[in-house]
């Protein structure tokens, strides 16, 4: 009976240990990815001139800049309201967003990059099926680590296709 108890101890202490890493592994994998998201994202966005940041392929689309500021502003939200579950430190005016240069919104890019980096890092591992009321339905903190890479890349793919109509061949890609 001793060692069917042990066994079982053991079993069940081995699951958790496995589970944990599991977990580890996908907030870790999420750091990583967007790392290398940050990277490409600033190469693109150096790669546009100044000049063409309110460039729009059509009048019904963001400009680049507005792209590269909504990605800013979709990082900082869903990181700090879902992620991090703080409130969200990022609130410009539609006044201060009209007067960003290049190298503005690419430091604020970077900066809202770096802020999801930090909360999904700092993010405990219990907390990836804790579930919020999100476009009416229940979506748990691995969902929106997904969203969020979705959001950005949908985005950041957009730019690129501006900087080929541009002229401008984008950077090699910078993935997992």
């Amino acid at each position: 009976m001793k060692k069917l108890f042990f066994g079982v101890t053991f079993t069940l202490f081995s699951f958790c240990i496995y589970a944990q890493s599991e977990s580890a592994l996908i907030i870790n994998s999420h750091v990583q990815k967007l790392e290398n998201a940050k990277d490409y994202t600033i190469a693109v966005a150096n790669l546009m001139p100044d000049s063409l940041y309110n460039y729009r392929p059509v009048p019904a689309e963001m400009s680049f800049g507005e792209q590269l500021i909504h990605i800013t502003q979709n990082l900082y939200w869903l990181t700090s309201t879902y992620i991090a579950e703080v409130p969200n430190p990022y609130h410009p005016t539609k006044d201060e967003l009209s007067k960003l240069d290049k190298d503005s919104i690419i430091n604020l890019v970077k900066d809202a990059y770096d802020f999801a980096i930090s909360s999904i890092s700092k993010m405990e591992i219990k907390t990836l099926s804790k579930e919020f009321k999100f476009s009416g339905e229940n979506l748990n903190k691995y969902q929106f680590l997904n969203l969020i890479e979705d959001h950005q890349t949908h985005h950041r793919a957009q730019i690129v296709v501006y900087l080929r109509l541009n002229g401008i061949k984008p950077p090699k890609y910078i993935g997992w």
